[in-house]
C-alpha cells in the first residue's frame, strides 16, 4: 500500500527516533553487559520458584532489527531506496539548485538549459526553456543588465516514494543588476527521480508553500 505524504513524514520521523533509542539501548547495554550477573547466578533462579514468590515475569522478546554488518541499524532495509540513491539523489538536487537560478541577460534560452543537460528531465527541462523565454523575463533580464547566480541547501526531505524523492531546498539568488545587487533566499519543493539510464534526475520544482502538505 502506497503511503500518503503525511503518513511517509511520519515514517520517517518514527525511524529516526527509534534510531536514536536504540542507539542509547545499545550504548547502554554495551557499558552494563560486563556487570550483569548471569542466570546461573541471580538470586530469583538460585532460590527457585515457590508458593509464597511469583516467578519473575519475563520480558516480552525484542522484535529483530536490521543490521549492518558493523552492528549498527541498516535505516535503508525501511525504506523504498538505497543510501547510494539519497546521496545521488541529494547531488543532483543541489547541483539543479546551483544552475536554477543562475543566467544572464546575454545568454540565450539554450544556453540557460544547457547547464543542466542530465540534471533536469526532458520534461522539466522544456517548461524552464518555456519560463525563461517569456516576454516580460526576457525584457527585465536584458533592461536591468540582470546577471544572477545561485545556490542551494537541502533543508530537509518533505515525501518519498518507490524511485522518488522530494526535498525541501533552500535557493540562495544573488542578482546584479544596473541598479546594484540583491540577495534572497526562496524555499523550493524539488523532486528527483530515478533516471530509466541510471543516476537521478530533478523532474519537479515548485515552491515549497504549494501544494496540501
Amino acid at each position: 500500500m502506497e503511503l500518503s505524504s503525511g503518513q511517509q513524514r511520519l515514517l520517517f520521523v518514527l525511524v529516526v527516533l527509534g534510531l536514536a533509542a536504540l542507539g542509547i539501548w545499545l550504548v547502554g547495554s554495551g557499558i552494563h553487559h560486563g556487570a550483569a550477573a548471569s542466570p546461573s547466578t541471580s538470586p530469583s533462579t538460585a532460590a527457585g520458584p515457590s508458593a509464597s514468590t511469583a516467578p519473575a515475569v519475563q520480558p516480552a522478546s525484542t522484535p529483530a532489527t536490521p543490521a549492518t554488518s558493523g552492528g549498527g541499524v541498516d535505516i535503508y532495509q525501511w525504506l523504498p531506496f538505497s543510501q547510494q540513491d539519497l546521496t545521488q539523489a541529494a547531488q543532483t538536487t543541489i547541483a539543479f539548485a546551483a544552475d536554477y537560478d543562475t543566467f544572464s541577460y546575454t545568454e540565450t534560452d539554450k544556453a540557460y538549459i544547457g547547464k543542466m543537460a542530465g540534471v533536469v528531465s526532458n520534461e522539466l527541462a522544456a517548461t524552464l526553456k518555456n519560463a525563461y523565454d517569456l516576454p516580460g523575463a526576457t525584457s527585465a533580464r536584458s533592461a536591468q543588465k540582470q546577471v544572477s547566480t545561485s545556490t542551494g541547501t537541502i533543508a530537509s526531505i518533505r515525501s518519498f516514494g518507490a524511485g522518488s524523492i522530494t526535498f525541501l531546498v533552500n535557493i540562495t539568488q544573488k542578482l546584479a543588476t544596473s541598479s546594484g545587487t540583491t540577495a534572497s533566499t526562496t524555499q523550493y519543493a524539488v523532486t528527483a527521480i530515478s533516471a530509466a539510464t541510471g543516476g537521478w534526475q530533478v523532474s519537479d520544482v515548485e515552491l515549497a508553500k504549494a501544494g496540501n502538505f
